[in-house]
């Protein structure tokens, strides 16, 4: 299996000294990023999604160009982005 290119934002890893912006994580659904970075980074899930769990309000996922949720299935090889969103006015 190729692994996943997973593309962190600035703000993110800016908390976790040592995260990479970009991390290569073999993983089949966006759920498996999350706990490969959490693996890697304690305490970056709680970042990335809520108790319930689904992703944060103001955290976006995108597989291959699209939004994605938890369950998003990844293809070998698959571009992930994670973004915080920008808000204000």
């Amino acid at each position: 299996m190729k692994p996943a290119l997973v593309r962190l934002p600035l703000l993110l890893t800016a908390l976790f000294p040592g995260a990479d912006r970009i991390v290569e994580i073999e993983a089949e659904t966006v759920a498996e990023v999350i706990d490969a970075l959490e693996a890697r980074w304690p305490g970056m899930r709680d970042r990335l999604t809520d108790t319930s769990p689904a992703i944060r309000r103001h955290i976006n996922i995108f597989v291959a160009g699209r939004r994605a949720r938890l369950d998003t299935a990844l293809q070998p090889g698959a571009d992930v982005y994670v973004l915080t969103a920008v808000s204000g006015g």
